[in-house]
């Protein structure tokens, strides 16, 4: 024979333990690859739905400032000697809100009788611009589509008509965004850009980007996107696509029903996978003394499987000449063998889905803290959510937390992170769910508790951490911001977004302190 069986049977084994490990491997990456595309899909949903609220909310804040000031101009509309006045408004308008780029008030025949900067000379003027025709022929507050302007600048118009007392229309009053020039959609959208290849832009109704971090794919036409057609159409959601450029994405999308325009939120495929790569170097890493371990138990478990068969052929062999019954009986019987090589193989494969479940335990759990990880978090909201149990939700953020890091160095400041987990655990209740959101800021989700009980859970956490000295050597104080589901919001991303608010009121009226939602009817 070529084969020896002590070698058939290293081979046999070393292949099983090799396939094993490679299967658990490949299976290990697929799910973890499979719910990073998951998470990130919900992730750019939410971010996307929260940058629509946030700009919805602020486009009609602009249209009640316009109208607030329409009611000051009505009435010079009478008065002849009212230029300078009517110039003063439009110039306060465009200072005082630094949102337009210029803000004109025209008759009703289109005529300019108030214009600010002056430097645009308008005054007398008749503006036949796409907006200019539209707030004319619409009468009403409108957002326009994007357009090329009288002055050559790609443009919104902003604007609301004036209407006297007596119903008689008296012109209209509206303010311009030049898109390709520093506006407020920056200042709402434009730290969203980051160097992974995640980043926001903003279509209308047409399929025309309105806003990009690269100036010059403004005006472009990616009505053909799928997502765009999407989002055009008054949906929301997310999905996995290929873009303009051809680059496999991961997008969230929303409408803002206000102006008809869709913001899309998105990031390439292979940086969203990219932590399942590192998770599969981590799992080779951990499991090569394993596996080397393994191996030598091949090589000494073959040998003495090999031993007992190598007697008898032996004994058999040499049973003519001498009488071997007894050491034949005494030799291990083949079936006991086989038994520890299947039990060998078993606690491989045991092994590797102890290490399976280590890495599902670490994607759902934050390494520094213990605490639940933001994904946890969000399966327990929906899970509540689609059971209607209601809970409330703590944002809490350490204040000042970037002078511990300057001050003491990154070490002491997750010591920090660390002891205020724990104190997070000694205050709730048992089935309290603590999680790490993200830095320094720590979210408790409180099953069947209403606001009240939420507010007095986070004001003893407080009250701890303001009466303790922390890692640091000194105290740490931390800003909270409560909100209850279903009180005061009906979806995740609604409710996460009202405590954030009330958090950032926290740190704005003095931080150490705790801020809860009202109960007054929220603005969605």
């Amino acid at each position: 024979m070529r084969w020896s069986l002590k070698k058939l049977i290293q081979v046999v084994a070393l292949l099983a333990i090799v396939l094993t490990f490679l299967t658990s491997t490949t299976v290990g990456y697929r799910v973890h690859k499979q719910t990073l595309i998951d998470s990130t899909l919900e992730t750019n949903k939410a971010y996307a739905e929260k940058l629509s609220a946030t700009t919805d909310t602020y486009l009609r804040e602009i249209l009640q400032t316009l109208q607030v000031n329409a009611e000051e101009v009505i009435p010079l509309l009478n008065n002849s000697d009212s230029q300078v006045q009517l110039n003063k408004i439009a110039e306060r308008i465009r200072t005082q809100t630094s949102t337009f780029n210029s803000v004109a008030i025209a008759s009703p025949e289109g005529m300019v009788i108030g214009i600010s900067p002056p430097s645009l000379d308008l005054i007398g003027e008749r503006l036949t611009s796409l907006g200019a025709e539209q707030a004319m022929k619409e009468r009403k507050p409108l957002i326009s589509h994007p357009y090329m302007g009288i002055t050559g600048e790609f443009l919104i118009f902003i604007s609301v008509p004036l209407i006297s007392e007596d119903g008689v229309y008296r012109g209209f009053l509206g303010g311009a965004i030049y898109l390709n020039q520093p506006n407020i959609l920056e200042k709402i959208l434009g730290d969203h850009f980051y160097e992974n290849g995640s980043y926001v832009y903003v279509v209308d109704g047409k399929g025309t980007l309105i806003y990009h971090q690269l100036k010059d794919r403004l005006n472009d036409d990616v009505s053909e996107n799928q997502v765009v057609k999407k989002v055009v159409a008054g949906g929301s959601g997310a999905q996995a696509i290929v873009n303009t450029k051809g680059i496999p994405m991961l997008a969230g999308y929303s409408y803002i029903p206000i102006a008809d325009w869709g913001i899309i939120s998105q990031r390439p495929i292979s940086a969203a996978v990219a932590p399942a790569k590192s998770m599969v170097l981590e799992m080779v890493w951990k499991s090569l003394p394993l596996l080397l371990l393994a191996f030598f138990l091949v090589w000494f478990l073959s040998k003495k499987i090999a031993l007992p068969l190598q007697k008898l052929a032996y004994y058999t062999e040499t049973s003519t000449k001498t009488d071997h019954k007894e050491k034949m009986e005494a030799v291990s019987d083949w079936y006991y063998e086989a038994k520890q090589l299947k039990g060998a193989m078993l606690h491989s494969l045991d092994y590797f889905k102890t290490e399976m479940n280590y890495f599902i335990h670490q994607s759902t759990t934050d390494p520094l803290t213990k605490l639940m990880n933001r994904r946890s978090m969000d399966d327990y909201m929906k899970e509540w959510i689609e059971n209607q149990t209601p809970f409330s939700m703590i944002i809490l953020d350490i204040d000042k937390f970037k002078r511990v890091n300057d001050t003491y160095g990154h070490a002491v400041g997750d010591e920090v992170l660390i002891y205020l987990a724990n104190l997070m655990q000694q205050t709730v209740r048992k089935d309290d769910i603590c999680c790490r959101y993200g830095g320094e800021e720590f979210v408790i989700l409180l099953p069947k508790a209403d606001k009240v009980r939420a507010f007095l859970t986070a004001e003893r956490l407080r009250e701890k951490l303001e009466s303790t000295v922390s890692p640091c050597g000194e105290v740490v104080t931390i800003s909270s911001g409560v909100a209850a589901y279903p009180v005061h919001a009906d979806h995740p991303a609604r409710l996460i977004e009202l405590a954030d608010r009330c958090l950032y009121e926290a740190k704005r009226t003095g931080r150490n302190r705790t801020v809860v939602v009202s109960d007054e009817p929220q603005q969605k």
